[in-house]
C-alpha cells in the first residue's frame, strides 16, 4: 500500500503541470474563509487557535499559542495539494468533526490527548489529504463547522486588553517576568514570541517524509517547545518531541529526571519515514531550570545543527 500510495504521489508531480502560488493559495484562503502565511519549505499554513476556549491546567490559564493552536499547512504536489493539520476540539465536537472529515476524503491519522487534567478537556485530531486546494479547502471548512472553532482574526474571542499584551510580546521578542535569553542559550536556540508565549522550534536531522513526500517543519514534523510566563520567573511549558523509537525511552528519563511530566505518547503520521513518535509534556517552574531540563532531553535527539 505504501509503495502504491508513494506511486501515485511521484505520478502527480511528474505528470501533472504545477499550480501557480497565487493561484492555490488563494483558492485555499476562499475555501477555508481565512487567509494563511507562506512559510519556508513552500508552505501555506493557516493558523485557526481556539480563542473561544477557556482552558486551565494545575490553575494555569492556557493561552492559544500555549497548547490550543489548531492548524492547518498545505504543500503543492503538481496540480494538487496536500494537507496536513492538528485540530484541536472538545470532546462533543469529535465525532460530528470526524463524520465530515471522512465524508470529504480527509484521513485522520491521530486522535488524542496532550494535556492531563485540563478543564475543559481537549483532543488533538491530526488530518491527512490531498486534491483541489478549492474543494479540499472546503471540505475542512465544512468539517470545522461542526465546531465552535473561530474563523475571525488570530485574536478573535480575546478581550481588548489581552490582545495588546499579544501584539506587543509578538513585536518586541519578549515577555514580562521571562528571561528568554537564558532560555536560548539553555536550549541551543532562538525562539520567538507569539500571543504570550515564547515557541521554540527544533528540526530533527533527518528529512521526515510522508508517503514519500518530505514534511517540511511548518507541517508539524520539528519538535515543539512553549514556554508561557506564570509569574515570579515561572513558565508553564508543553510542547512535543519528535522522536525515532530508540529515542523515546532516553527522552522520557531525561525528563522525568528534571520534573517534567510526560502527557502522552503516540504517532501522527501513519506512513511517516522514518516512524516517528510524539512525546508530549508539562511543567510549571522556574523558567530557566525547565529550559535546562529540556535540554537535557533534546541531547538524547538527533536534531539538525542550530
Amino acid at each position: 500500500m505504501r509503495i502504491l500510495t508513494s506511486v501515485a504521489v511521484l505520478g502527480l508531480l511528474v505528470g501533472t503541470p504545477a499550480l501557480g502560488a497565487e493561484e492555490w493559495q488563494q483558492a485555499i484562503a476562499s475555501g477555508l474563509g481565512k487567509q494563511g502565511a507562506e512559510m519556508p519549505g513552500g508552505v501555506y499554513r493557516v493558523g485557526l487557535p481556539r480563542t473561544d476556549l477557556e482552558v486551565t491546567l494545575d490553575g494555569v490559564g492556557i493561552k492559544p499559542a500555549l497548547a490550543l493552536g489548531s492548524w492547518l499547512a498545505f504543500k503543492p504536489m503538481g496540480n494538487e495539494v496536500m494537507v496536513m493539520g492538528d485540530l484541536v476540539l472538545t470532546q462533543e465536537e469529535i465525532n460530528p468533526v470526524l463524520a465530515r472529515l471522512e465524508q470529504g476524503g480527509v484521513e485522520i491519522t491521530a486522535l488524542h490527548n496532550h494535556l492531563l487534567r485540563a478543564s475543559p478537556a481537549t483532543m488533538y485530531m491530526h488530518v491527512h489529504g490531498h486534491g483541489d486546494p478549492g474543494k479540499l479547502a472546503t471540505t475542512l471548512r465544512e468539517a470545522l463547522n461542526a465546531s465552535k472553532t473561530p474563523f475571525g482574526a488570530e485574536t478573535a474571542g480575546i478581550s481588548p486588553q489581552a490582545a495588546a499584551q499579544a501584539t506587543t510580546t509578538a513585536s518586541t521578542g519578549s515577555a514580562p517576568d521571562l528571561d528568554t535569553a537564558a532560555i536560548d542559550q539553555a536550549l541551543g536556540r532562538k525562539g520567538k514570541m507569539n500571543g504570550g508565549v515564547y515557541q521554540v522550534s527544533v528540526p530533527r536531522a533527518e528529512a521526515v517524509k510522508d508517503s514519500g513526500m518530505e514534511v517540511p517543519e511548518a507541517m508539524g514534523s520539528a519538535i515543539a517547545i512553549n514556554f508561557q510566563p506564570t509569574g515570579s520567573g515561572k513558565a508553564a511549558i508543553t510542547g512535543d518531541f519528535v522522536l525515532t523509537a530508540d529515542e523515546v525511552n532516553p527522552v522520557i528519563k531525561a525528563l522525568q529526571s528534571n520534573s517534567i511530566e510526560v502527557t502522552a505518547l503516540h504517532n501522527h503520521m501513519l506512513n511517516d519515514e522514518p516512524r516517528l513518535f510524539f512525546m508530549h509534556f508539562w511543567a510549571n517552574d522556574d523558567a530557566q531550570k525547565l529550559a535546562k531540563g529540556l535540554r537535557a532531553a533534546l541531547d538524547q535527539v538527533k536534531v539538525a545543527k542550530g
